[in-house]
């Protein structure tokens, strides 16, 4: 009898709770349905997305805003969020009042469920001493020399067998590159960052998948960020619904596979080991910490570089001039080396002008983190003369940036990588004024190390093989995402270059 009466009181304390949420939901659908929003023309074109009827991508349409704006600097009051492409303002936020603009605890709340308490999700002293951990692996020459090491295996043992495969003249010579980077990438930063081989993984499903996982997660996490009301996501997770509870499912498969580098690492032991990750466990004894501290490795190591790569042959692939000239460099500086060699030394990497060039003008157009968001701790007025509201949004757009003449000039959506070039030497811009790798504080610390694989990968493929993109003339299509990825990737057509024309 008592068992039949704690039922019935169970079962309807659910079904009022479950009819009490329902009622909350529907009054906030109507709330997003009747509310007044602002309406001037930007915010009208954000809301009803007419935007898409000019522009395929977000951040070109953001682009275009900035361009017309005479600061540089545009607001999206919708959501809060002020946009800007003014090089003062980027410094002023990085450097002059880095401390009034933190990552702040709405983008690590938007964020968190994947990033956790990583170093991309972090302020003050957690921040700093992951920075501090990172930075004396990272600057130290023995993990150059590592770092190198496998990445010249990788290119060598791995990604240019499989182009040679794939280019072979019975077959369609046809090949996914995005993807080819992906798995190039992560394969490298596991080496690297982990000191371990992804084929050592003991995992229950195929490594495809947690890939998957990895992508998906992080295009509905940008679908957050770009939410008019925040309540509406934060619902569905709190009901683990739709969208949410998707991505709950697709967190849960990365968290296994870091939950998995962590035990193959400390199996391995960590005292010995020369890798990233090793310096950390040494002296973090959380797993949950540690878990967020590699998938922060593998967003790194993995989706920017590969997205890197991707928009470089996307580009030689409509210049075959900038192709010819990497061709003559690599030539010139290895002094005719066979091809069946070693990818070239460091030293000659660094001696490489042009290539620099290429790579640092493609990061111009395309850099893979397409913008940055921090969140203003107290009201403030950026130099450009914009006021910004305490817990506001403060956006730095290096994809835009790149696009902006009054910083490039008029030839600024032209792919010419000799504006790098003095005299025939690679001359860096600004941080500020090209904001691909951050800037100020919060400089990317893996920087030279990213290049270095970047332009090894480069000086090998490019003289070896003619990379042709299928229905190259069209412009990119970017899926929302953390970093920019191409929507249904880079599809090529390989060919090997024959031994006289690689003389």
């Amino acid at each position: 009898m008592e068992a039949a009466v704690w039922l019935q009181s169970y079962v309807s304390s659910f079904f009022f709770i479950f009819a009490a949420t329902l009622i909350t939901f529907s009054g906030l659908l109507l709330l997003v349905r009747w509310r007044r929003w602002c309406n001037c023309p930007v915010c009208r074109a954000y809301l009803s997305s007419s935007w898409t009827a000019e522009f395929d991508n977000l951040c070109d349409w953001y682009a275009h805003l900035l361009r017309q704006s005479p600061t540089g600097t545009v607001q999206i009051h919708v959501l809060g969020n002020t946009i800007t492409a003014n090089p003062d303002n980027v410094e002023y936020m990085l450097k002059t009042n880095f401390d009034n603009f933190p990552k702040g605890k709405p983008f690590s709340t938007i964020l968190g469920d994947l990033l956790g308490h990583g170093i991309f999700n972090v302020d003050g002293d957690a921040w700093r001493f992951q920075r501090k951990m990172a930075s004396l692996e990272l600057g130290s020459a023995s993990l150059r020399s590592y770092a190198f090491r496998i990445v010249s295996g990788e290119v060598h043992h791995r990604l240019l067998p499989l182009l040679a495969f794939v280019s072979d003249p019975l077959g369609d010579n046809t090949v996914e590159l995005q993807d080819v980077f992906r798995r190039f990438a992560f394969d490298s930063v596991c080496k690297i960052s982990f000191g371990l081989d992804p084929g050592c993984l003991e995992l229950s499903l195929p490594m495809s998948e947690f890939a998957m996982a990895f992508d998906r997660a992080s295009t509905l996490l940008a679908r957050r960020a770009a939410t008019i009301v925040p309540l509406v996501w934060k619902l569905k997770r709190f009901l683990n619904v739709g969208s949410e509870r998707e991505l709950q499912r697709s967190i849960r498969r990365v968290n296994v596979l870091a939950d998995e580098v962590i035990r193959q690492r400390r199996i391995l032991g960590s005292a010995s080991g020369h890798d990233l990750l090793s310096r950390f466990m040494s002296s973090v004894e959380d797993d949950r910490y540690l878990r967020d501290i590699v998938i922060s490795f593998l967003l790194a190591g993995r989706d920017t570089v590969a997205s890197s790569l991707t928009s470089v042959f996307f580009l030689l692939s409509q210049h075959p001039k900038v192709v010819a000239a990497i061709r003559d460099e690599v030539a010139a500086v290895t002094k005719g080396k066979d091809e069946n060699d070693e990818v070239p030394t460091y030293e000659q990497l660094k001696g490489m002008h042009y290539v620099t060039a290429v790579l640092h003008e493609s990061l111009r157009l395309y850099p893979p983190v397409q913008f940055d968001s921090k969140f203003c701790l107290e009201d403030d007025v950026l130099p450009d003369g914009t006021m910004v509201t305490k817990n506001a949004r403060v956006t730095y757009h290096p994809y835009a940036m790149g696009r902006m003449e009054r910083i490039w000039g008029s030839d600024c959506f032209d792919f010419k990588p000799e504006r790098w070039l003095r005299d025939g030497l690679f001359t860096p811009e600004g941080l500020f004024k090209y904001p691909v790798f951050q800037a100020g504080l919060r400089v990317c610390l893996g920087k030279e190390m990213a290049l270095m694989e970047m332009k090894a990968v480069i000086v090998t493929v490019v003289p070896r093989f003619d990379i042709e993109v299928i229905n190259g003339g069209r412009s990119p299509h970017f899926t929302p995402g953390l970093t920019a990825t191409i929507t249904g990737g880079l599809s090529v057509r390989v060919h090997r270059r024959t031994a006289t024309a690689c003389e």
